[in-house]
């Protein structure tokens, strides 16, 4: 016995392997469409006899085929089997319902081996229908109002939906579950409303199964008229031609109609004509000196907008003069800007010049510097007696000073060194035996000294 037992567990293996049921792990259904449940039988051993094949959903038979006893469906209008065989049954739900998502069990009866089982797990999606639309009847006021409407209807599951948009402003979201088992979303944008919201760009993005889906919207908002008068530009002279007044006037809806009038209800001038929204005057007189008015509408009212105009006798210059001037102050602040910045320059250089100078100048004193005459001479002469002479006499003096007239107006005394004339005999014997002759005698006497010197 204790043999016979691996032997009987190793056959019930063999007979597992050789029998399988497959099916798909996953289906994934969409509601209203069509979904195909595959159930194949495999084997090996001849012996093996199917003998029925059923579909079940919560333990509740929908479909069973027999080889002998034929097919039999529990809903002929929801479900049909699609060429059934023993060895493959496929089972058909049509128009899938949000009720029909769950557990799938397809049973195969055979003999002599019994029942086998597979299960497959059906997914029942449904893909929303996605719109979005800016709301048009939305006046500016002070209330805050609904400006855009985002949805994501008959979805399954629901979807998630997000804004982008500059304005400030409020979200409303709204989640219906519907009876088929699907989910409808709605997303409200709010805001205050003022003109310039209007064509102003928002986007609505829809989230569904990891999809984005953006919708891009131009927000409306309505407004009564709004602009003003172009065209005056301060010099309308007399006789000056082809001048004109515009008048832009904007608003949602569009104007419809524009009027040009004068401020004080008085008939417009008859040198002035209208097309349009444009005022023109082909040649400027008294006339036109007056104010204007131009009366926009649309649907939403009227606005008035208005232009005083001022004729001048003559062309106004000032403009232009205004402009040369400006012109010229570029100029010239230009030019300023370049001299004080070579200026600058230059006196930088001159700075650097002079350091570097005082620096030559200021490094120290020599490190050799030569006795004075009378020390060299006094330490020449030391073991001898020298006689001194007498200083020179004032004639010379004077004369020298004649010759060379003085750089001031007054000259100090001459500095007269002791051993001058002692330095002279030594350096020119010369000078010792030296007698001036009798001429240059009488020379002297006539104020005229010649220095010995000059023989030297």
């Amino acid at each position: 016995m204790q043999c016979q037992l691996p032997l009987l567990l190793f056959g019930l293996c063999a007979v597992l392997q050789a029998q399988q049921v497959l099916v798909r792990d996953q289906l994934t259904g969409i509601i209203g469409q069509e979904v195909i449940l595959s159930c194949m039988i495999t084997s090996k051993d001849p012996n093996m006899h199917v003998s029925q094949i059923m579909w079940m959903k919560d333990s509740l038979n929908l479909a069973t085929y027999s080889p002998h006893l034929g097919e039999h469906l529990s809903d002929t209008t929801r479900f049909k089997m699609i060429n059934p065989t023993q060895n493959n049954v496929t089972l058909s739900i049509l128009q899938v319902r949000a009720s029909d998502e769950g557990e799938y069990v397809c049973e195969v009866t055979t003999f002599p081996d019994g029942n086998r089982k597979a299960t497959t797990t059906l997914t029942v999606k449904a893909v929303p229908q996605n719109s979005a639309e800016a709301n048009y009847g939305v006046v500016a006021n002070d209330q805050e109002q609904v400006v855009a409407t985002c949805k994501s209807a008959n979805g399954r599951p629901p979807s998630r939906i997000t804004w982008l948009t500059s304005l400030a402003g409020n979200v409303s979201t709204i989640m219906t579950n519907n009876s088929d088992g699907t989910s409808s979303v709605v997303s409200q944008y709010l805001l205050t409303p003022t003109w310039n919201a209007d064509g102003m760009s928002i986007t609505c993005v829809i989230n569904y199964e990891s999809t984005e889906t953006p919708i891009p919207l131009k927000l409306s908002v309505q407004y009564s008229p709004m602009g003003g008068v172009e065209g005056f530009d301060g010099n309308w002279h007399l006789n000056r031609n082809g001048v004109y007044l515009t008048c832009n006037g904007r608003g949602n809806p569009p104007p419809t109609s524009y009027i040009w009038k004068t401020a004080d209800g008085s008939p417009l001038p008859a040198s002035v004509r209208i097309k349009d929204n444009i005022l023109y005057v082909d040649e400027v007189d008294e006339r036109v000196n007056r104010s204007f008015l131009c009366e926009v509408t649309n649907a939403l009212g009227s606005r008035e907008f208005r232009q005083d105009v001022i004729v001048i006798e003559k062309p106004n210059t000032s403009g232009a003069g205004a402009t040369g001037g400006i012109i010229g102050g570029i100029i010239a602040g230009i030019v300023g800007v370049a001299v004080v910045g070579t200026v600058i320059m230059i006196c930088r250089q001159q700075r650097r010049n002079a350091t570097t100078k005082d620096e030559e100048e200021f490094e120290g004193p020599p490190a050799y510097k030569p006795p004075p005459p009378s020390v060299k001479q006094t330490e020449k002469f030391a073991g001898e007696e020298i006689p001194l002479k007498s200083p020179p006499q004032l004639a010379e003096i004077t004369h020298e000073q004649e010759m060379t007239p003085p750089k001031y107006t007054q000259t100090p005394e001459p500095w007269h060194h002791p051993f001058e004339d002692d330095y002279m005999e030594q350096e020119n014997p010369i000078y010792n035996e030296f007698s001036p002759p009798e001429s240059d005698l009488r020379r002297e006497e006539q104020g005229f000294v010649m220095s010995p010197a000059v023989y030297v």
